[in-house]
């Protein structure tokens, strides 16, 4: 049997479900496939041992009227609230960062209760396809051939038109060395990020809820708790990017220690352990030079790429990225 749909999209993060939902809305046939086994990218909330973390993204800001309109429609519905946390600066603020910190008045919007709230409200009108790894595409005449991989099992989908919003050089794989966009996306300069989440019995005793950290391995400390909708004694601690990039290939028991001495000299902490630790990695965290192009596109050949790092790297441009990309292909 042949799986076919108008438009296939891979990724089921903030572009890709942007470009879904519009679309959707424009009477066409999408079919989102998603590897992991849930929405949200970037935004995933991670849930372990009764903790939840929202492990990557930590929150949004709004700077476009579309998306303002948005965050306000989420917020009726209940899927998003403003964050005012009590937020610390630790160490000088480096000379050669290039975007200025965001100020502390800044509003701040968070998911509720995790941050992939709004990511699964937009999956839920969706046909999404978890668990689904793209291991290969083809196009042959006027349609394209995706060839997935679920549970050991490959399964093909056609598609007229497609749009990636995977990571640039995960796109420059699938699309092949004789594409035009290869170069680009394989050049396209992406950092890496280790997350350290902390479970705790106990509050610890910090006066501040987050933190952006210019000296040593860290950039980035947050009690989840202090945002709407969570409860529970967990902590989100961002290494740098320069330092994951140093020590992206280390053994993790080794990077988690690291991490966790860097966290206790920031907030100055006895020596009381965590109940529990988890870690990941984010390959392929943000753009270190992010594009200001909305989306690419191919409409000769079907074909258009979304993602945070065409618009800006925040959550509202992967939204935007998203919808644009979707816009062009619905002209």
């Amino acid at each position: 049997m042949r799986n076919t749909a108008d438009v296939v999209v891979v990724g089921a993060g903030w572009a890709g479900l942007s470009a879904a939902q519009a679309l959707s809305q424009r009477g066409r046939d999408v079919v989102v496939v998603e590897k992991s086994r849930g929405p949200g990218g970037r935004s995933a909330t991670r849930r372990e041992a009764g903790w939840a973390f929202d492990h990557g993204a930590q929150y949004m800001t709004a700077d476009s009227a579309p998306f303002q309109e948005q965050l306000s429609h989420w917020r009726e519905l209940g899927l998003v609230a403003t964050w005012t946390p009590r937020i610390a600066v630790i160490g000088p603020r480096p000379d050669t960062l290039g975007t200025p910190r965001q100020p502390n008045d800044r509003t701040r919007w968070v998911g509720v209760p995790g941050n992939n709230a709004v990511l699964k409200h937009l999956a839920s009108s969706q046909r999404v396809l978890y668990r689904h790894r793209v291991d290969q595409i083809n196009r042959l005449g006027d349609r394209w051939q995706i060839d997935v991989s679920i549970d050991q099992q490959t399964q093909r989908w056609e598609a007229k038109h497609l749009i990636l919003t995977a990571p640039p050089q995960q796109a420059a794989a699938l699309l092949g060395h004789n594409h035009e966009f290869y170069a680009m996306l394989t050049d396209h300069p992406m950092r890496p990020c280790w997350t350290l989440m902390l479970g705790f019995r106990s509050v610890q005793a910090l006066d501040w809820d987050a933190a952006f950290v210019n000296e040593g391995p860290l950039s980035w400390i947050c009690r989840q708790s202090s945002k709407p909708g969570r409860d529970g004694e967990a902590w989100v601690v961002h290494a740098s990017a320069d330092w994951s990039e140093a020590h992206l290939e280390d053994e993790p028991t080794a990077v988690a220690e690291a991490m966790w001495k860097a966290f206790q000299q920031a907030g100055r902490l006895g020596g009381s352990l965590p109940d529990a630790h988890f870690l990941h990695r984010w390959r392929y965290a943000q753009s270190a030079q992010a594009l200001d192009v909305g989306h690419l596109s191919d409409p000769a050949n079907g074909l258009w790429i979304a993602g945070d790092w065409c618009h800006g790297n925040r959550v509202e441009g992967a939204w935007l990225s998203g919808l644009e990309a979707a816009l062009s292909l619905a002209d």
